[in-house]
């Protein structure tokens, strides 16, 4: 795609990827991204990140449509994984930047990622500026939000801060601001990739919006690394920040089962039905038809986590086996939770699953076991577990 000015002398120079479905290899990707990098101009020019390397022709395309590439003074590497360096090999070597700002970490992973001590390492921190003449970077460094290595740039004249990964989304569109799309639709794929990248360091989050307020930017515009930039509605993307961050919830529950003869199916539908009742928001998945990538993203706001699984070979099935230790990775906690499932003669997963819950620090309320078939009377267990349950949630989202 085209470059675009945004600002005046700011330049988005990023390439839109419609065929990506599989984002680092273990979330899933259905809308695409976008690798999104920028130009700065003023007496000096700056380039800040470059793009996937699979995508490098339509990103030294962008940016020489904007200024010549030997006219760019220096690099900015706000952070160093793949699809945000991926072109910095040949950016180095077509620029020959006077500097490469970076934070430590920033340096350290370039030496490791590309082996070149000879570049022009300009190690920065929170606080230090580079005065462009007619515009001025102040930067932030935004620590395992969600490397070590993650870094912001504030443009001080424009009220403008390129986030890095921060309040990104996996979408590949036309449009390139928030204010042109539904940002219902926005929220929702920029709460996604919280969920599967960000929420493990909810704590950094509101170290670094903290930062922010002391150093007392006023943010008109946010340009993360994926998705849109946001302009229309930058107030309430820093509330879903903040909201997800302190891992608020609401009245929701997530019910995760795999199952081998419906068993436990028919128990999670059961769980679910009193859940209901009770007029709780539920949603179910069944992981022989979903990614659990999915699953985290409701799990986001939801005031409760059920986990069921039938026993397999003395413990869960491996679908749930993956579930767990990818949710367990991303650390939810402050949840209410339940376990359940069927069994032939071991049992162990609904209690496998109940550790799991614990290890997350989420309250368990119960483990349900069932031999073989449920009857009515396990159902109505069942039922009844899930009525409780939204006594639970209520509590927690303060109905």
């Amino acid at each position: 795609m085209a470059a675009v000015e945004f600002l005046p002398n700011v330049y988005w120079v990023g390439v839109v990827d419609w065929n990506l479905r599989d984002f680092h290899g273990y979330a899933a990707a259905p809308r695409g991204t976008t690798y999104n990098a920028y130009v700065i101009k003023g007496e000096k020019t700056v380039l800040v990140d470059t793009v996937s390397a699979a995508c490098s022709r339509a990103f030294f395309e962008a940016v020489e449509a904007v200024v010549p590439l030997e006219a760019i003074d220096y690099l900015v590497v706000n952070h160093v994984e793949p699809d945000h360096s991926g072109c910095l090999m040949e950016a180095v070597e077509r620029i020959r930047p006077e500097k490469i700002f970076c934070t430590a970490m920033g340096k350290a992973f370039m030496l490791s990622h590309y082996h070149r001590s000879d570049w022009p390492y300009e190690v920065v921190q929170t606080g230090q500026s580079l005065p462009l003449g007619g515009k001025t970077i102040d930067f932030l460094e935004l620590k395992m939000l969600h490397w070590p290595d993650n870094m912001g740039c504030y443009v001080r004249e424009d009220g403008l801060l390129i986030s890095s990964d921060a309040f990104g989304q996996n979408w590949a569109t036309s449009e390139r601001f928030d204010d042109e799309m539904d940002f219902n639709e926005m929220a929702g794929l920029m709460g996604s990739y919280y969920a599967n990248i960000i929420l493990p360091f909810s704590e950094h989050v509101l170290k670094a919006l903290g930062r922010v307020e002391e150093l007392g930017w006023p943010i008109r515009m946010i340009a993360p690394s994926h998705g849109v930039i946001l302009r229309g509605h930058v107030e309430e993307a820093v509330g879903l920040y903040r909201r997800w961050a302190r891992q608020e919830v609401a009245r929701k529950a997530v019910i995760v089962y795999d199952t081998m003869w419906k068993s436990t199916a028919l128990m999670a539908e059961a769980i679910a039905e009193g859940l209901i009742e009770k007029g709780v928001t539920v949603r179910v998945f069944h992981m022989k038809a979903c990614h659990h990538s999915d699953v985290v993203a409701e799990v986001l706001d939801a005031a409760a986590v059920i986990l069921g699984s039938s026993t397999h070979n003395n413990g869960m099935l491996p679908l749930m086996a993956d579930m767990v230790r990818y949710m367990e990775g991303l650390r939810p906690r402050g949840r209410v939770g339940a376990a359940f499932g069927s069994y032939g003669w071991s049992g162990e997963a609904p209690k496998q699953l109940s550790e799991a819950l614990e290890r997350m620090r989420m309250k368990v309320c119960d483990v349900l076991r069932v031999k073989n078939v449920p009857a009515e009377a396990d159902l109505a267990v069942c039922k009844d577990l899930g009525r409780r349950l939204a006594g639970e949630v209520d509590a927690l989202a303060g109905a």
